[in-house]
């Protein structure tokens, strides 16, 4: 069974990776937003509370995060394993899936230097009337600043703006970043391998040294 954890800053190609791996071992991935909005839809009493919390601006308590993830991997599709793409974001969250059993056969960190996810991300354009993405360096419009198909002008999404990008790797930094010595010191305690990758290579070269690592 593969019960993996991926973690990595913002842009590094979590998403990406995810899809991909999924789909090699047939397992779901999950998010703690895809895990928040299917408690809401369903109408169940987590869900309400849930609801109730976001409606007035709260933030969800790691207590009930880990609820979600109980109920999320009890269901059938993950009786093969799953894939939590970033859904496990601080140390205090980490100690309580050790406390509620919810263990990880694999971390996964993809590594990305600072400065590459700043250009990676900065340079993101999109069409906002069909979600087409461009990249001024390493896909660029035929023209520069407008959409191929429609010569509409494209836009830099407010999460893309440099700003916003360096922030987002600080949170990371500060939060989320520890956790990769949490795993790293209960690899000895457990059977959970941790696995640092190279994500400023290409996708598919990514994806062979994680295959490789399994």
């Amino acid at each position: 069974m593969k019960k993996i954890l991926l973690l990595g800053p913002p842009g590094a190609g979590k998403g990406t990776q995810a899809d991909i791996i999924c789909d090699f071992f047939d397992i779901p991935k999950i998010s703690t937003g895809d895990m928040l909005r299917s408690a809401i839809a369903s109408g169940s009493e987590l869900g309400k509370r849930v609801a109730g919390i976001m409606n007035s601006g709260g933030l969800v308590s790691d207590e009930i995060i880990i609820e979600l993830i109980l109920d999320r991997i009890a269901q059938s599709d993950c009786a093969n394993g799953f894939l939590f793409d970033g859904g496990i974001r601080t140390v205090g969250q980490a100690d309580l899936c050790v406390e509620n059993c919810i263990e990880f056969t694999h971390v996964i960190e993809i590594k990305v230097a600072d400065e590459a996810i700043l250009e990676r991300m900065s340079g993101r354009r999109v069409h906002p009337g069909s979600g087409r993405n461009y990249h001024i360096v390493f896909q660029p419009p035929k023209k520069d600043g407008v959409d191929d198909e429609t010569g509409e002008p494209l836009i830099q999404r407010e999460d893309d703006m440099p700003e916003t990008v360096k922030h987002r790797l600080q949170v990371y930094q500060n939060e989320t970043k520890p956790l990769v010595a949490y795993y790293q010191s209960q690899e000895s305690k457990s059977c959970l391998k941790y696995i640092a990758i190279d994500g400023s290579q290409p996708v598919q070269k990514v994806f062979e040294d994680i295959e490789q690592n399994f």
